[in-house]
Order: structure tokens, then C-alpha cells, then sequence
């Protein structure tokens, strides 16, 4: 069941036990982080809480995050995880670096971070101090980093890029686990990564998917 929690003035985090969006409030407009799965009926929550027009935009195309557009209609999306939207009658609008959102007291900056997904991108709110990473920096983890269309020489470029802004956020609201987390963990996640590309984390075959799960230091990779 999805469950909604107002993070601070006109912010709430909407989250099951499994994924997590992100609604911001305007006087007369709303802006949506992520969709959820088909079941975590997203738009009835959305709909609990205000009635004024949504715009959605998306962090990256993995189902767990793209399942609710059918109820929304159109989506910001980065152009590389079009292919990851199954579904029909869903508008893609393109989403490129640099692109701005407003909504009431937030202002959010795209930043391009692929690697999770080729298409991923955080959310920076740089007067509220605040990062939407998406699935590309966790506490604890896992991290999904296997499959076609996951890229971990790209994934730790992004974390470089991420970590480097560590003096300009506060606080990070990523999509799964932990929330709210400190920027420390871009440079906690980045070293784990580093670590997982040289082969130095211990590997154990998941019981059901077809990848490993690699412990490091701070947070864990299915790949």
C-alpha cells in the first residue's frame, strides 16, 4: 500500500516497500518524480493530496518507475530509456541536461547521470540544497548494474560528476531504501563501485535473477 508523508513544505515522499516518488506543490500546478509499478496506483495518492495539473518527470525508465504513465499520459523522460516505456498512448517528452522544473519554493535542475540506466538523471535543487539521484546513489543498496542496458564504466563517471557537487546538497532523497540520505554516500557509492569494477567485492549468485550480488563497504550491486 502506498504511503504518503509531507517531507517539508510542499514536498511529499509517496512510498511503498519498494519504490518511492516524490510530489511537489505549486498554488495552481504540481510536479511529479517517478510513477511507481502499475500497482502502486501513484495517481490515486496524487490525486488524495491535490487536483491541479501534474507534470511528470522521470528519473529513468526501469518499470519500477515507469509503470504508473498510463494513468499521468506524457512524461520527461531522457531520450536513451524511451526504448524501457512498454506501454501505449504514453507521450515521451524529451529531457535533456540543463532542462529547469518549477513548482511552488522548488527549482530543479536535470543533470544527466547514466549508468544505472543510459538514460538516468538526478533532480538538483540548488537554493533548497537538495538531490533527486534516482536509483544511482543508495544507502545499503542494492544497486542494479546487470543487464543490457546498464553501463558501469559510465555509472562511476556519473558518480564522479555527482560527488563533485558533495559541497552544494544538504540532503539526498533517493528512490529506493534509505531516505533521506547525506551526500556522503555519492562518494561512499562511487568507492563501492570503483571496488566492483577492479573485482575486489565479494560475489554471490542471487537465488532467482540471472546476475551476482557484490557486498562492498557501504552499499551492495546486483550484476
Amino acid at each position: 500500500m502506498l504511503r504518503k508523508r509531507l517531507f517539508r513544505d510542499g514536498l511529499y515522499i509517496l512510498e511503498d516497500d519498494r519504490v518511492r516518488q516524490f510530489l511537489m506543490l505549486g498554488s495552481d500546478s504540481a510536479l511529479l518524480i517517478d510513477t511507481g509499478f502499475a500497482d502502486s496506483h501513484v495517481a490515486d495518492v496524487v490525486r488524495e493530496i491535490t487536483d491541479v495539473p501534474v507534470t511528470v518527470i522521470m528519473t529513468h525508465g526501469d518499470r519500477d518507475h515507469t509503470g504508473g504513465l498510463h494513468d499521468f499520459g506524457s512524461c520527461y523522460l531522457h531520450q536513451n530509456d524511451w526504448h524501457l516505456v512498454q506501454q501505449d498512448g504514453v507521450r515521451l517528452l524529451p529531457l535533456r541536461e540543463g532542462d529547469v522544473f518549477c513548482c511552488g519554493a522548488y527549482r530543479l535542475e536535470t543533470v544527466e547521470i547514466p549508468g544505472h540506466t543510459y538514460g538516468s538523471v538526478a533532480f538538483f535543487d540548488r537554493e533548497q540544497r537538495l538531490l533527486f539521484p534516482g536509483d544511482s546513489v543508495q544507502k545499503g543498496g542494492p544497486i542494479y548494474m546487470f543487464g543490457s542496458h546498464r553501463n558501469l564504466p559510465r555509472y562511476i563517471e556519473s558518480l564522479r560528476k555527482l560527488s563533485g557537487w558533495a559541497d552544494k546538497v544538504d540532503t539526498l532523497l533517493p528512490c529506493h531504501h534509505a531516505c533521506p540520505i547525506d551526500p556522503s554516500y555519492m562518494e561512499k557509492d562511487l568507492e563501492d563501485a570503483l571496488a566492483l569494477q577492479a573485482g575486489r567485492l565479494p560475489g554471490e549468485k542471487h537465488p532467482v535473477m540471472a546476475c551476482f550480488t557484490y557486498q562492498g563497504r557501504w552499499t551492495s550491486f546486483y550484476a
